[in-house]
């Protein structure tokens, strides 16, 4: 059995876990006799957040899984860490099993060590890009985010003036701007969800944000 925690949490809004809490559930873990996994699929947007070594935020955990493409640009991949080598050698068995296998898998290695060696200082600038767009919409807009930005990620809602329907709004904001925003989360498919990266420069933002907010002026305009 195993408690698994992700990190930074997606459908909280790319909210990150702290070293305190990850501490207090690697604790947690041995006095109920579990195994503690970080699902840290964005584990370095975490410790970019709280300005701490990634390792310092997955040390009660008995296993790691971390992607290479989310955020550190690699166009494909994901490692999984442990110190158990039974535990990774039945994880392989089990990958191969389930058709996850792959041969000449050296190029893609390659992308990866060079995504952890160049990409992951960066990710400030994705950070505060995320921030830059929410200030746009939530400052300039009405547009309701659904808790602070801690990372590169994070929903919103339309203002609540707004008489356009979220499918609406994400269409005609693609055909009439150019500009693809990813809808339907939460219960009843109201939340808009952003992930800023490194192909997502400040000015690809500040253009994404005019767009946004001139739609949402029409929404109104058409009420």
């Amino acid at each position: 059995r195993a408690l698994c925690l992700e990190n930074t949490h997606n459908m909280l809004g790319g909210v990150p876990l702290s070293v305190e809490y990850t501490t207090a559930m690697g604790d947690l873990c041995q006095e109920l006799n579990l195994r503690l996994h970080v699902d840290g699929a964005r584990i370095f947007h975490a410790a970019t957040a709280h300005q701490v070594d990634a390792a310092e935020l997955c040390r009660p955990a008995h296993s790691v899984s971390v992607c290479l493409s989310k955020g550190l640009g690699a166009p494909l991949g994901s490692v999984l860490v442990s110190d158990d080598e039974e535990f990774l050698r039945i994880a392989k068995r089990w990958r191969k099993k389930c058709g996850g296998g792959m041969r000449q898998a050296g190029v893609v290695a390659a992308m990866g060590l060079y995504a952890l060696q160049n990409n992951v200082e960066r990710l400030v600038e994705d950070h505060a890009n995320a921030r830059r767009l929410a200030d746009k919409l939530e400052g300039d807009g009405g547009f309701v985010l659904t808790r602070n930005v801690d990372t590169n990620l994070f929903y919103f809602t339309l203002p609540e003036t707004n008489v356009l329907t979220p499918q609406e709004f994400a269409e005609r904001l693609l055909s009439e701007h150019g500009v693809k925003v990813s809808h339907g989360y939460g219960k009843q498919g109201q939340l808009f969800r952003v992930v800023t990266h490194l192909d997502v420069s400040e000015s690809d933002i500040d253009r994404a944000a005019h767009a946004m907010l001139s739609m949402a002026a029409r929404g109104v305009a058409a009420g």
